[in-house]
């Protein structure tokens, strides 16, 4: 896919950009929706999200907190 591919070097730039900072690093996209598990029988009703996931900066981690 186009966007997706498009957004994934946009994110490759971030991530040498920021690789020595203490910033979370943005990993590959991530695409979710119809188009790409083929859910919809239309073409035009199609919809898809594309999520980034973000790795902790070195000596860092991401902990769930439950209730927010």
């Amino acid at each position: 896919m186009i966007v997706e591919a498009r957004v994934d070097e946009l994110l490759c730039v971030c991530r040498k950009l920021c690789r020595n900072s203490f910033m979370p690093q943005p990993m590959p996209v991530i695409g979710v929706g119809s188009t790409l598990r083929g859910w919809s029988p239309c073409e035009q009703d199609a919809i898809y999200h594309l999520l980034v996931p973000l790795k902790p900066p070195r000596g860092h981690a991401f902990h769930l907190e439950m209730g927010t």
